[in-house]
């Protein structure tokens, strides 16, 4: 849709429909409009859905949820990561703002939750699943508490996609080991860029504890129980799988962020026969803004599936991601 210049300009907001607050001088003055306010009246004065919004962000290379979108424009949450400012940027082109109106409202990020136990550092969790992640989002005041009495040692993960092209199932086998007395269960969190409906979970090696299916983030929070407390160096196995109710979106990568260099990690990915990518690639960042430090072409096996198997797996996000065909090669 042709952007309508005729419109007033959002970022000067009207003084008659903003909230006052006194001055020394006992008068009243127009509150400056927040980053949510301006946000919110751009979208409903651009005539766009936030679907909309959202296809045009793609469109240029930025992948943003509609969670993330409404939650910005609800004043919830507000961007932070170097991915989210650039959705910024790119929103004020958009919503033909002038360059800066969005951006110049944001605030200066303030630590959230309590001050963590000593040895858990949770500046290596914000730096591998960014400020404000689903992960944090979906935990609330659980986030600076996230498996901390726990180090993972070794990961396999296999995850099986369909015929539209929307991951269906995980299935995790982990290796823990405690860092200090008292640890009783793994807290797992999974997201879904296709959307999630519902999700049920079925333990192989533990015990079950609650699951929470979160469809308004796209997200699960899996809880497995060991049966017992781990002392500290003792170590624990559980084995799981989530079959997942997908959205209506499809998925082009997974990957897995950790917060500690692990022994042995292997992702295999497993494709519907009658949805099969053109190209595959494993890749690396060290953190979530970081740029990619290798992206590495998988070919398919016999069995449509391909996997990474990194020789060395340092603390960072570990990825397979794919490219599904476009119109001229699937008619091809």
């Amino acid at each position: 849709m042709p952007a309508d210049t005729g419109r007033t300009p959002l970022h000067q907001a009207d003084p008659a429909t903003q909230p006052a607050w006194p001055d020394p001088d006992g008068t009243s003055q127009p509150a400056a409009p927040s980053f949510a306010d301006v946000l919110q009246q751009a979208v409903r004065h651009s005539g766009l859905s936030l679907e909309r919004v959202q296809h045009r962000l793609a469109a240029q290379g930025i992948r943003i949820s509609l969670t993330t979108l409404s939650y910005w424009q609800r004043g919830r949450s507000e961007p932070e990561r170097a991915d989210s400012l650039r959705a910024v940027d790119a929103l004020e082109r958009i919503l033909a703002l002038p360059p800066g109106a969005l951006r110049s409202l944001l605030r200066p990020y303030r630590p959230r939750g309590r001050m963590t136990a000593p040895g858990h550092d949770l500046s290596a969790t914000h730096r591998v699943l960014g400020e404000n992640s689903l992960v944090e989002q979906a935990l609330g005041a659980g986030f600076d508490r996230l498996n901390e009495a726990l180090r993972t040692l070794s990961i396999r993960e296999v995850i099986t996609l369909d015929a539209r092209r929307r991951i269906t199932s995980l299935s995790i086998q982990q290796l823990v080991r405690a860092t200090g007395d008292g640890a009783d269960r793994l807290t797992a969190v999974h997201t879904f860029d296709s959307g999630m409906r519902g999700a049920r979970v079925r333990v192989r090696c533990g015990l079950p504890g609650p699951l929470r299916a979160l469809p308004e983030l796209s997200t699960a929070v899996v809880e497995v129980r060991f049966g017992r407390v781990l002392a500290r160096n003792e170590t624990a196995v559980v084995d799981y799988t989530v079959r997942v109710e997908p959205g209506d979106g499809t998925d082009d990568h997974y990957e897995r962020r950790t917060r500690t260099r692990l022994r042995d990690y292997l992702l295999q990915v497993y494709f519907h026969p009658a949805a099969r990518p053109v190209a595959c690639h494993r890749y690396y960042r060290e953190h979530s803004t970081a740029r990619l430090a290798y992206n590495h072409r998988l070919l398919p096996d016999a069995s449509h599936s391909v996997h990474s198997a990194p020789g060395r797996c340092p603390a960072g996000i570990h990825g397979v991601s794919w490219r599904w065909p476009g119109p001229a090669e699937a008619g091809g």
